[in-house]
């Protein structure tokens, strides 16, 4: 009697579906490391399915027949989180942070849980990564104590799932996704499979239940989030918590969001008690002492939040062939080629100095906007010349000399106006020398009292 052969076996890449023959640990495709997994291979035998009846809830129906209401929303308590979300959490949500290690992820959902707890809603905070005593040091340490906020020190999904049966809550907080494993699933946890049951796992609950998640997840070197790219896909809303370590200022931004709109900034200080918000960082980025030459105050937008950014310049002479371009806070090519206007459309020289420049409160401030503020600082310090706190610049240099205009600007000049800048240097003075002379007559008298050449 002939024995039957067992299907043929393919090895198949769970992130784009590229098959082989055998086994690698790098999918040719899309050459992601240990996401190609055994399988076995169609036989070409598809089977019959019949179709099934929709119920009356899920019946197909005009578009015109159904009827839109705005989801609900509830506030987490912590303000810049709700910007940023759109005004809250909406039930049955399943939202997605990411951010670089020691950032402040964990920090800050402890805050936003802390704050659920004391608005009468029932918190359950898994952590896969940290024992519950060192959640209950750091909640000591920022005061996030409360009877409502319970925790649990899980990394298996089935033990996660049993303590929402048991402590019903109406807020979830899963630190983090690619800690988390399940037993249905082969491989350890981290890996693509892993993730991608986890995270199906848990949204689903979250839509059954209407009950919002919070999940936690990993960023690879380049910034992205860890784990297959349909984690991004399946849920609601993506926030990115991004700062600098050696500042206390932090920004969460939404990169993807179902319920509201992507172009929110949240701004939080890190403390020793904490975090904190800041509902108006305007004084952040500005130098307290008295005005000094090579500096001017830039507009820059943050999502849907300007903010006054001071760029300071400092100009030395340099007997150096090379002269030194030291850059920090800003784009260093963006820099060069501001230097290459200057000498070459405003009469400015550069060539022979060592040019230092740098933002205030280290604040990275890359956009184009940036480009008169800096053209300006340059000259002002080559000159001895000191712009006003009442000027702020406002544009985008083209390599003609022109000022081209920025998006957003009329929102720029309001909020100037808003914090006490009498004057915005920009796009209307259409070219540099034209904004130089503009600033240059701000300081006639000074430059009569102290013999100091025009621009």
């Amino acid at each position: 009697m002939a024995t039957r052969k067992p299907a043929p076996l393919a090895y198949v890449c769970t992130e784009c579906g590229w098959t082989t023959a055998k086994w690698v640990g790098r999918c040719g495709e899309c050459q992601q490391w240990g996401t190609v997994q055994e399988q076995a291979a169609q036989t070409g035998i598809l089977r019959r399915v019949g179709p099934v009846a929709p119920t009356a809830d899920r019946a197909a129906r005009p578009i015109t027949q159904i009827t839109t209401q705005d989801a609900p929303r509830r506030s987490s308590g912590v303000g810049e989180f709700d910007r940023v979300l759109g005004g809250g959490i909406v039930p049955g949500a399943a939202i997605l942070l990411s951010g670089e290690p020691g950032v402040g992820k964990s920090t800050l959902l402890l805050e936003v849980a802390a704050q659920a707890a004391r608005g009468g809603r029932r918190v359950l905070y898994a952590s896969a990564e940290e024992s519950p005593g060192q959640v209950r040091l750091r909640a000591e340490r920022t005061g996030a104590l409360h009877d409502e906020l319970y925790l649990a020190s899980e990394t298996d999904l089935a033990t996660i799932l049993g303590h929402i049966d048991e402590v019903k809550p109406q807020l979830v907080i899963v630190d983090s996704v690619q800690t988390v494993s399940s037993s249905l699933i082969d491989g350890a946890a981290g890996q693509p499979s892993q993730v991608r049951e986890v995270a199906a796992t848990l949204i689903r609950i979250a839509k059954d239940r209407d009950l919002p998640i919070i999940i936690v997840g990993h960023v690879t070197k380049d910034g992205q989030v860890a784990g297959p790219r349909v984690l991004e896909h399946l849920v609601d809303v993506v926030c990115h918590f991004e700062g600098d370590r050696q500042t206390s200022l932090r920004f969460i931004r939404a990169l993807k969001n179902r319920f509201g709109p992507t172009d929110e900034v949240g701004c939080f200080e890190m403390t020793g008690d904490g975090i904190a918000e800041v509902p108006d960082p305007s004084g952040l980025f500005l130098s307290q002492g008295a005005t000094e030459p090579g500096t001017c105050v830039a507009i820059s937008l943050e999502g849907r939040r300007a903010l006054p950014v001071e760029v300071q310049a400092l100009t030395v002479p340099s007997n150096a062939p090379n002269p030194r371009r030291i850059v920090h806070g800003l784009d260093s090519s963006r820099v060069a080629m501001v230097l290459a206007i200057l000498e070459r459309r405003a009469g400015v020289p550069t060539g022979s100095l060592d040019v230092y420049v740098s933002t205030v409160g280290g604040v990275r401030f890359t956009e184009p906007a940036a480009d008169l503020a800096i053209a300006i600082a340059v000259a002002g310090s080559i000159q001895q010349i000191s712009v006003p706190r009442t000027v702020a610049a406002v544009g985008e240099l083209s390599l003609a000399g022109e000022i081209r205009p920025v998006t957003q600007a009329a929102q720029r000049r309001s909020e100037a106006a808003r914090l006490g800048y009498e004057q915005v240097v920009d796009d209307r003075s259409k070219t540099l020398r034209a904004a130089l002379g503009d600033v240059r007559a701000r300081n006639t008298s000074r430059r009569a009292d102290r013999d100091i050449p025009p621009f």
